[in-house]
C-alpha cells in the first residue's frame, strides 16, 4: 500500500473508532430507557390509581397501552429504519419518546396518560429494532460486533435490574418523575447520535394494509379482554372488539398470503424454529411480564409495603437475572440451548406454583425469594432461544425473525396483563385472582415445554 493512502487509512482509523463508540453508547442509551420503562411502572401503578382514579381497568391500559403500540409497529419499525437509515429512525424514535414521556409525566388525568403512553410504545417500536442496525453499521468486524451486542445486553439487564427500585424510589417523591426521568436521558441519546455517521438508505416498501391490520386485531384483542374484566364478555363493546380483534386478524393473514412484499412472509412459519420459538417466546413472556404486575399489585394492596419497599422486593429477582445473563452461554454451552430452554421453564413454573400456594401472610422476603427462580429463568431461556432462531432461518430473514419473535412476546405480556387484571377485580376477589392468574401461568409455561423437543439439541455457545 502507498505511504500516502496508508497514512489516509491509518488517521481516518481514530475516527471510524469514535462513531463506533458514539454508535454503541447510543444504542446503549436507547435500549437502557426502553427496557426501564417497560419496568418502572408496575410499582407505581397503585399511586397513580390514588391520585388519577380509574380502577383496575385503567392499571391495565397504563401497561397495556405502551406493550400493544410496541408490538403492533414492532413488525414494520425495521422497514422503517431502511427507508429512511437507522440513524435517522433512531432519532425520530428517541424524540417521540420522550415528548411521550414528557406528556405522562405532565398528565392531569387517565385519559391522557394512556394516550402518552401509547405514543410511548411507538417510539420505542421505532427506537428498539435501530439500537441494533446502529451497532451493525459500526462495527464491521465480527469480533467488535460481538463485544458490541454483549454491551448492548447488559444495558437492557441492568435496567431490568433497576426498574422497580428507581420506581419505587422516584414514586415516593412523586410518580411522574418516572416518566421525567426520560427526557434528559433522551437528549443524551440524541446528543451521542448527533456523532455518528449517516445511515445508508434502501428503497423498502411498506406494507400500510397489513400494518393497519396488525393493530386492529391486536388493538381489538386486548381492548375485549380489559373491558371484559369489567363489564363482562356479554357487554356490547366487548363483542364489538373481540369481533374486530378476530376480522383484523383474519384480514392480516389474507394480506401477508397476498401482498408481494409482506412484513410477515408466512411461509416463515414453514420453519420449525420458527414457529417453537414464537410459541415459547409467547409463553414465556406471560410468566416473565405478568408476575410483576401481579405482584406489584399483591406487595402494595395486600401486604401495605409502599413503593419503594415493593421496589426493593423485586430487586434480588432482576439483581440476579441480571449477574446471570454473563454466565448464562457458558451454562448452554455445556448442557445445551434445549436444556437450559425447558430447565427455565421448569424453574419458573416450580416458583409459581409455591407462590400460588403461599399463605397470604407469608413475610415479603419469602416471596421475594421466591420471584428469584422467576428472574433466573430470563437468561436460561431467551439468549437460547434467540440464538436458535437466528441460526436456523436464513441470513436474510435474521431481522424479520427477530422482529416477529419479540412480537410475540410482546403479546404475550400485553395479553397476561389484560387477563390477570380481569381476574384480579372478580367477584372472588384479589388473591383468588391472584392465585388463579399464578396457576394459568403455571399451566402454559408446562404444556409449552412439550414443543421444546422440537428445536433440537445445539451445544453452539450463544
Amino acid at each position: 500500500m502507498p505511504t500516502t493512502v496508508r497514512s489516509a487509512a491509518d488517521a481516518a482509523a481514530p475516527e471510524r473508532s469514535r462513531h463506533a463508540v458514539a454508535a454503541l453508547a447510543a444504542a446503549v442509551v436507547g435500549f437502557f430507557v426502553i427496557t426501564l420503562d417497560a419496568t418502572i411502572v408496575n410499582v407505581a401503578l397503585p399511586t397513580i390509581r390514588d391520585e388519577l382514579g380509574g380502577g383496575m381497568t385503567g392499571l391495565q391500559w397504563l401497561v397495556d397501552g405502551y406493550t400493544l403500540m410496541f408490538a403492533a409497529l414492532l413488525l414494520s419499525a425495521g422497514a422503517l429504519a431502511d427507508r429512511i437509515g437507522a440513524r435517522r429512525a433512531f432519532g425520530s424514535g428517541v424524540v417521540v419518546f420522550a415528548a411521550a414521556s414528557a406528556a405522562c409525566g405532565l398528565a392531569p388525568g387517565l385519559g391522557i396518560l394512556v394516550a402518552a403512553r401509547f405514543l410511548q410504545g411507538a417510539g420505542a417500536a421505532v427506537v428498539m429494532p435501530t439500537t441494533l442496525a446502529l451497532i451493525r453499521e459500526a462495527y464491521d468486524d465480527r469480533a467488535g460486533r460481538a463485544h458490541a451486542v454483549a454491551v448492548w445486553a447488559t444495558g437492557g439487564a441492568a435496567a431490568a435490574a433497576a426498574g422497580p427500585l428507581v420506581g419505587g424510589v422516584l414514586t415516593e417523591l412523586s410518580w411522574r418523575l418516572i416518566f421525567f426521568i426520560n427526557v434528559p436521558v433522551g437528549v443524551v441519546a440524541l446528543l451521542l447520535l448527533a456523532r455518528i455517521t449517516p445511515s445508508p438508505r434502501r428503497r423498502v416498501p411498506f406494507d400500510l394494509p397489513g400494518q393497519v391490520a396488525a393493530v386492529a386485531g391486536m388493538g381489538g384483542l386486548t381492548y375485549g379482554v380489559i373491558e371484559a374484566g369489567a363489564d363482562g364478555f356479554t357487554a356490547s363493546h366487548v363483542i364489538a372488539a373481540l369481533a374486530v380483534a378476530v376480522l383484523g386478524t383474519a384480514g392480516f393473514f389474507m394480506i401477508e398470503a397476498r401482498t408481494a412484499h409482506p412484513m410477515v412472509p408466512l411461509e416463515m412459519f414453514r420453519n420449525r424454529a420458527m414457529a417453537t420459538a414464537v410459541t415459547i417466546g409467547f409463553a414465556f413472556m406471560i410468566g416473565f411480564y405478568g408476575m410483576p404486575f401481579l405482584l406489584s399489585l399483591y406487595f402494595q394492596q395486600v401486604r401495605g409495603l409502599s413503593s419503594m419497599a415493593t421496589g426493593v422486593a423485586f430487586l434480588p429477582m432482576m439483581a440476579f437475572a441480571a449477574l446471570f445473563t454473563p454466565a448464562s452461554s457458558r451454562l448452554v454451552h455445556r448442557i445445551g440451548r434445549r436444556a437450559s430452554i425447558t430447565g427455565g421453564l421448569l424453574l419458573m413454573a416450580a416458583a409459581m406454583i409455591i407462590l400460588a400456594v403461599l399463605p397470604a401472610t407469608a413475610p415479603p422476603w419469602a416471596v421475594a425469594a421466591l420471584m428469584i427462580p422467576v428472574g433466573l429463568g430470563g437468561p436460561l431461556v431467551m439468549p437460547p432461544l434467540t440464538a436458535h432462531l437466528l441460526d436456523t432461518v436464513p441470513a436474510h430473514r435474521a431481522g424479520v425473525a427477530g422482529g416477529i419473535l419479540n412480537t410475540a412476546r410482546q403479546i404475550g405480556g400485553a395479553l397476561a396483563v389484560a387477563v390477570f387484571g380481569a381476574l384480579l377485580a372478580g367477584r372472588a376477589g384479589f388473591l383468588h385472582g391472584l392465585r388463579m392468574s399464578l396457576f394459568i401461568t403455571v399451566a402454559v409455561l408446562l404444556s409449552t415445554i412439550v414443543v421444546t423437543p422440537l428445536l433440537g439439541q445445539r451445544h453452539d455457545t450463544t
